[in-house]
C-alpha cells in the first residue's frame, strides 16, 4: 500500500457507513464524507461542528482596523512565520538573495513567490506530520531583480517562472508548534517551466498544438496560480488564472482574434514582458501557446516522481479556486469562478462515481463529466438581502445550439473557449467571481463577487446578485442546490453580505446590507474557508489607501462570520501593501495558516523580517492560541 493508498484509507475508517451522500433537512449536518472546499469532515469534526452551535459561533474578540505594518490579531492570540519567498526547499540549498541577483536555477529550489491558495495534507497515523501545497502566483519585478523593472533578458524570464506555480512542502508539529522541514523529500517546486501533461476533452486538440509540442499534450509550465482545491482522492488542485497577462506580440500590429481578446491578451502585455525575450509567450510567433494555459490542475502532493495533469474537462478561463462537493450518488462536483469582470460561475459534475476505497482509480475521474454555467434570475429587488432563482446550463458540444453554427467545431473548442460557450447559452455575467466554499453545516455555497467599477457603464444590467452599480465594495453571494443536492440543475440565491462603507455612506447603497457595520466594514472579499464548525472565514483584498470610499477601513484583512446569523467580527489585519489570501488549517483546528501576499507591494514595508532596509517577502503564517484552544472558539 502506497502512503497515499495508507493515507486514504485512514480517511474511510473513520467514515466508515456513511458513503452514501444526500444532505437531510435545511438545517441538518451534510454527510461526513463530504468534501467541502477541500476539507474532509470526519466524525469528529462533525462532533466539533455539532458542540460549537450549542454556544456562541465566533468566540473573539473583534479587533479595530490598522495600518501598521505588522500581524494584528485579537487578544490571546499568536502568530510566526511558516515560510517565506525564496526560502530553499533543501539542506544546503542556495539562500535568498535579498540583493536581487540570485539566479534562476537557485529560484527553482527555492519557495516561491506570492504565495496564494493551499490545502495541508496530513500524513496517515501520524497527527504531527503534513505536507502543504501552496500556490505562488506571481512575482513583484521591483523586489525581484537588482534593477527592479521587467525582464532584460531569458534568463530573467527565467527566474520570474520559477518564482510562480505551487511549493510543496512538509511540515511538523514541535512542542505544540508546526515547523517547515527543510530537506525533506517532498519538497518541491511546480513551476513556469515544469513540464505538465494535458488530459481531458482537449488534449491533442489542433488548438493546443504548437511547434514545440506536436502532440498538444503536454505543455511546460504552470504560472499565475490563484487559488485552490483538494480532491477527495487525495490530490491538489492549483489554478491558472491571469494566464493572458503574460502573453503579448512582437508584432503591435497583430490582428487577435475574438476569442484571443475576450480572454485579454493584448499586444503590449499587461505589465510581465516575457514575450521579447520568450518566444513562447509571443503570439505572433506561438498563438497557440496561448491556449495551453488557464486550466485547472491536479497534482499529487505525496508523488514528487508523479507529472502535474491540467484536467481541460473543468475549461479554460482565469481560474480562482476549485471547490469539492459531491452528490447523492457519489459523484464529484467542482464549483469554479472565473475572475475577471463580467465573467461567469461553473460547475462541473464528473461522469463516474468517486471510488474512495481505492484512490488510484480516481486520478482521471475529472477528465470525463458535464461542465455547467450558471443563470440568474434578477431577484425580489430587496435593497438589503436580495433572493432569487437560479439553473445550470449545460456546457456539451451539440446541446443547447452549442454547434458549429455557433462557432464550435467540437466539445474540446466549448472547453478551449469556455468564456464563448458561456456567453451563447446567455449566463449571468457577474461582478469578478472569486473563491467558493461549501458549507458544512447545511451545503449552501457562498462565492465572493469581490466589486466591479464598470458595472452598468459596460453594458452589464444591474441587478440580482449583482444589484450595484460601479460595485467598489463588492459582495458575498450564497446558494443552495435544490433539494441540498449537488447534482441539481437549480438552485435558490441570496447576498449573504454586500460590503460597504457605513461610516462615509449611510444607507445600503453605499453602506453595505445590514450586517455590515463601522466595526466591521472591508471592501473587495477574496478568500474565503469554512472551519470544522462553520464559521466562514473571509479574506480581503481591496482598496488600502484608507481614503475616500475606502476611509477608516486600513489594511486587507481576515474577518470571520456566522453564517446563520449574519454576525461579522474582524480577526486579523495584515502588513502594510498585502493581499490577505490563502487559508487552511491543521486538523485540530488548533492552527490556523494563512498568506500574506505581496507586503509592500507599493513599498513602505519591511515584513516580516523587519530589518533596517530589507526586503519585504510574501510568506505563510501559522496563527494559533496562546491557550492552545480552537481557531476562533
Amino acid at each position: 500500500m502506497s502512503l497515499l493508498e495508507e493515507h486514504q484509507a485512514t480517511d474511510l475508517e473513520k467514515i466508515t457507513g456513511l458513503s452514501r451522500r444526500r444532505f437531510i433537512g435545511a438545517g441538518a449536518l451534510c454527510g461526513a464524507a463530504m468534501f467541502l472546499g477541500g476539507n474532509l469532515l470526519t466524525r469528529t469534526a462533525m462532533a466539533s461542528a455539532v458542540s460549537a452551535g450549542n454556544g456562541a459561533l465566533l468566540g473573539f474578540t473583534s479587533i479595530a482596523t490598522a495600518t501598521s505594518d505588522t500581524i494584528s490579531l485579537p487578544p490571546g492570540y499568536q502568530a510566526s512565520v511558516l515560510i517565506s519567498w525564496g526560502q530553499p526547499l533543501q539542506a544546503g540549498g542556495p539562500a535568498f538573495d535579498p540583493s536581487g541577483n540570485g539566479s534562476a536555477e537557485a529560484q527553482e529550489v527555492q519557495f516561491g513567490d506570492n504565495n496564494d491558495g493551499m490545502s495541508l495534507f496530513p500524513f496517515p497515523n501520524d497527527a504531527n506530520r503534513a505536507l502543504m501545497a501552496i500556490n505562488n502566483e506571481y512575482t513583484n519585478y521591483r523586489y525581484l531583480y537588482a534593477h527592479g523593472g521587467s525582464p532584460q533578458s531569458a534568463e530573467e524570464v527565467r527566474k520570474a517562472l520559477a518564482c510562480e506555480g505551487l511549493s510543496v512542502i512538509e511540515i511538523q508539529r514541535k512542542s505544540g508548534h508546526w515547523h517547515f522541514v527543510q530537506g525533506s523529500q517532498y519538497n518541491r517546486r511546480v513551476h513556469g517551466n515544469t513540464p505538465i501533461r494535458v488530459s481531458g476533452p482537449a488534449a491533442g486538440d489542433a488548438l493546443l498544438k504548437t511547434a514545440a509540442d506536436s502532440t498538444g499534450q503536454l505543455v511546460h509550465g504552470t504560472f499565475q496560480n490563484c487559488a485552490n482545491g483538494k480532491t477527495p482522492w487525495g490530490t491538489y488542485l492549483t489554478c491558472e488564472e491571469n494566464f493572458t497577462d503574460c502573453f503579448g506580440s512582437t508584432d503591435a500590429a497583430l490582428a487577435f482574434t475574438p476569442a484571443q481578446k475576450r480572454y485579454g491578451v493584448v499586444a503590449a502585455s499587461k505589465e510581465i514582458n516575457w514575450h521579447p525575450h520568450d518566444p513562447r509567450f509571443d503570439m505572433a510567433r506561438n498563438p497557440n501557446e496561448l491556449n495551453r494555459h488557464g486550466w485547472v490542475v491536479e497534482v499529487d502532493p505525496f508523488d514528487p516522481t508523479a507529472m502535474p495533469v491540467k484536467r481541460t474537462a473543468l475549461g479554460r478561463f482565469k481560474h480562482e479556486n476549485a471547490a469539492l462537493a459531491e452528490t447523492g450518488d457519489g459523484r464529484a462536483v467542482v464549483y469554479m469562478g472565473d475572475d475577471e469582470r463580467g465573467e461567469f460561475i461553473y460547475k462541473f459534475i464528473s461522469r463516474d462515481r468517486i471510488d474512495h476505497h481505492n484512490p488510484k482509480a480516481n486520478r482521471d475521474l475529472l477528465d470525463h463529466g458535464t461542465l455547467y454555467v450558471a443563470r440568474f434570475d434578477n431577484g425580489d429587488g430587496n435593497p438589503d438581502r436580495p433572493k432569487g432563482h437560479g439553473q445550470w446550463v449545460e456546457l456539451t458540444h451539440g446541446k443547447n445550439g452549442l454547434d458549429a453554427s455557433k462557432g464550435f467545431a467540437s466539445q474540446a473548442e466549448v472547453l478551449i473557449h469556455a468564456r464563448l460557450a458561456a456567453t451563447a447559452m446567455q449566463a449571468t455575467r457577474m461582478d469578478r467571481p472569486e473563491w467558493i466554499v461549501v458549507s458544512p453545516k447545511d451545503g449552501q455555497v457562498y462565492c465572493t463577487l469581490t466589486n466591479n467599477i464598470k458595472r452598468g457603464d459596460d453594458g452589464q444590467p444591474v441587478g440580482g446578485p449583482n444589484s450595484r452599480e460601479k460595485n467598489v465594495y463588492g459582495q458575498i453571494l450564497r446558494w443552495r442546490e435544490s433539494g441540498d443536492e449537488h447534482g441539481a440543475m437549480s438552485f435558490e440565491w441570496d447576498l449573504f453580505l454586500v460590503a460597504g462603507n457605513p461610516s462615509v455612506h449611510p444607507g445600503q447603497a453605499k453602506g453595505g446590507s445590514s450586517n455590515i457595520n463601522p466595526q466591521n466594514m472591508f471592501n473587495s472579499p477574496d478568500g474565503l474557508a469554512f472551519d470544522d464548525a462553520g464559521r466562514l472565514w473571509v479574506q480581503t483584498d481591496g482598496d488600502t489607501s484608507n481614503a475616500g470610499d475606502f476611509a477608516g477601513m486600513g489594511n486587507n484583512q481576515m474577518l470571520c462570520a456566522d453564517p446563520a446569523s449574519g454576525e461579522i467580527r474582524r480577526f486579523m489585519v495584515g502588513p502594510v501593501g498585502c493581499e490577505v489570501t490563502g487559508v487552511s488549517f491543521a486538523p485540530d483546528q488548533r492552527t490556523l495558516f494563512i498568506g500574506i501576499q505581496h507586503p509592500g507591494e507599493n513599498g513602505g514595508s519591511t515584513f516580516p523580517e523587519h530589518l533596517p532596509n530589507g526586503k519585504p517577502r510574501s510568506s505563510v503564517i501559522a496563527i494559533s492560541r496562546e491557550d492552545g484552544g480552537v481557531i476562533g472558539a
